[in-house]
């Protein structure tokens, strides 16, 4: 080997070294200079996401929207905590606020789409519409000079069109049976209420019924004009509906339970890692204490029922009648933010006056929460009782002793299975098309003038039995592509007559005309009068 190579062997180690000290030392170089670039970015380690963006506005290769970036994260951050804390964006916050208020802007009707023909169903009362003399039946055919019949127009833009503002104005033009023009109206929107009651009346003449679909601002005082409108009709016995029920209002519920117990009694305490015990108890008003009490609940009732049916099931108030309840045991605060938008952050659980937490479990994330009731129904407990287990450690008891259990709703002291008698193929292909709904609209719409003169449910259904209504729907059945099914119609034709009964009466009298004729096919209802009329209902108070 000559020298010169031999040179280069010995040299090449150690220019191999001195390259590698070289490239790190230009790194470590580097390093620190990219580093010092983004110095003045560091943000405390609990602060990340300001970081993030910060360096996204900074530093990122395309221009971005940073307000759609944050807003659609902060869905995503809110899922790792519970499934009751949310973001309610800018744009969904007045619907949010209008059905936690109770009313909202518009015009003050009530409508269903018929072959893409908007109808007015109903006309509410002292509302704009009706003080110009708009008429249930009436068509509208166009709002503010565009066509909205036959161009496959949908309930959510009927809304749209409709409501808005109080003070502003709208132009509706309407077609009327007999009349040969449209009718235009100017109509000036109004404040228009939600009502959460949808229904008061008497079963028979001990015992009333309420129907409570949420728990709003203004639920209180029509509960309260419920209760009196039945006192003043001799109700011994009061049946409150809170099935489908999904709450609200903390304050409404705690004023409703109020008045069936004695002052003091414990309703629900709430507390929370930042949030002290919190005691709510009656506060002596009691107009109530002398009625026997049932309420009926299912899977879909949920928090505020809860309370309200946990306060009367602990305090041996009265029965409760149905299905597990959903078990939402979870209280939220609603936090405006500056751009309009707001979070509703869980901030304490409550619990019922025998210390019950009745909410199910949510460590298997949203899905599998909401999907709960589908896991009911598949293991069998719309069916059976049986069916659900709840552990030993779970169990608390009322004040008279009676076990009840939490951590999954509220368990009624009378388990009512769903009602699937009735049910054949031939009712639910008539179910899927939605026939019996087209009949009774069709049906009330071209006899509205006769059968507004009906003073109540049962004439209407004395009307129509007489009339063999049930015999002109299985003809329309048929020419709508469901042929008529002896076998069917024995096993389902009950069924379907109430239902075109009640459904024919709710165009004409609302929820007054639906509710006294749909109870008779209603189970739960039917076991919640027979529980009040025996001695199964707890002593009520003096």
């Amino acid at each position: 080997m000559d020298k010169k190579n031999r040179r280069l062997i010995t040299w090449t180690p150690v220019l191999l070294a001195f390259a590698i000290i070289v490239g790190i030392f230009i790194g470590i170089v580097l390093q620190r200079r990219q580093q010092s670039a983004y110095d003045h970015l560091k943000s405390p380690a609990n602060n990340k996401i300001d970081l993030i963006m910060n360096l996204i506005n900074d530093y990122y290769v395309d221009s971005v929207n940073e307000k759609q970036l944050v807003n659609n994260a902060i869905p995503d951050i809110l899922k790792q905590l519970d499934p009751h804390t949310t973001y309610i964006p800018k744009k969904d916050m007045q619907e949010v606020n209008e059905e936690m208020s109770g009313n909202f802007g518009g015009i003050g009707v009530q409508f269903s789409i018929q072959n893409d023909t908007v109808t007015v169903v109903d006309v509410i009362s002292g509302g704009p519409s009706q003080k110009l003399g708009i008429q249930a039946g009436d068509r509208i055919v166009m709002v503010n000079d565009t066509t909205i019949a036959g161009v496959n127009i949908t309930n959510d833009k009927v809304i749209k069109k409709l409501r808005g503002e109080k003070g502003t104005h709208v132009k509706v033009s309407i077609a009327r049976r007999g009349i040969p023009d449209l009718i235009d109206f100017d109509i000036t929107r109004g404040n228009i209420p939600l009502y959460s009651v949808d229904v008061s009346y008497m079963i028979d003449k001990k015992t009333g019924y309420v129907k409570v679909s949420r728990f709003a601002e203004n639920t209180y005082a029509e509960f309260m004009k419920a209760l009196d409108k039945l006192n003043k009709d001799g109700a011994q016995n009061i049946i409150i509906d809170l099935r489908g029920n999904p709450g609200g209002y903390l304050a409404a519920v705690i004023k409703m339970v109020s008045e069936f117990l004695d002052k003091g009694e414990l309703i629900v305490y709430t507390k929370g890692l930042h949030q002290p015990k919190k005691m709510f108890r009656a506060d002596g008003k009691g107009s109530m204490l002398g009625k026997k009490v049932v309420v009926m609940i299912d899977e879909f009732s949920a928090s505020a029922s809860e309370i309200f049916s946990g306060a009367i099931q602990d305090n041996d108030r009265g029965m409760i009648v149905g299905r597990r309840s959903f078990g939402k045991g979870l209280v939220q605060e609603q936090i405006p933010f500056s751009d309009g938008s707001a979070m509703r952050l869980t901030v304490a659980r409550y619990y019922t006056p025998s210390g019950r937490c009745i909410q199910k479990p949510y460590t298997d994330g949203n899905q599998a929460y909401y999907q709960d009731i589908a896991r009911r129904y598949k293991h069998g407990e719309f069916e059976q009782r049986d069916s659900i287990h709840f552990n030993d450690s779970l169990k608390y008891h009322t004040r008279t002793g009676r076990v009840v259990y939490g951590g999954g709703g509220i368990m009624p002291d009378v388990f009512v299975p769903a009602d699937t008698t009735g049910f054949s193929d031939y009712y639910g292909k008539i179910t899927s098309k939605g026939l019996v709904y087209r009949f009774a609209f069709d049906y009330a719409d071209s006899h509205r003038e006769l059968l507004s003169k009906m003073k109540d449910a049962k004439a209407i259904e004395d009307y129509l039995n007489k009339q063999d209504v049930f015999s002109q729907f299985v003809r329309f059945a048929a020419k709508n592509g469901v042929p008529r099914d002896s076998k069917g119609l024995k096993v389902s034709g009950k069924i379907l007559k109430i239902q075109l009964n009640a459904y024919i009466a709710r165009n004409i009298l609302g929820e007054e005309g639906f509710y006294p004729i749909i109870k008779e096919i209603d189970t739960t209802l039917r076991k919640a009068i027979s529980v009040i009329e025996s001695d199964q209902t707890a002593e009520q108070k003096k």
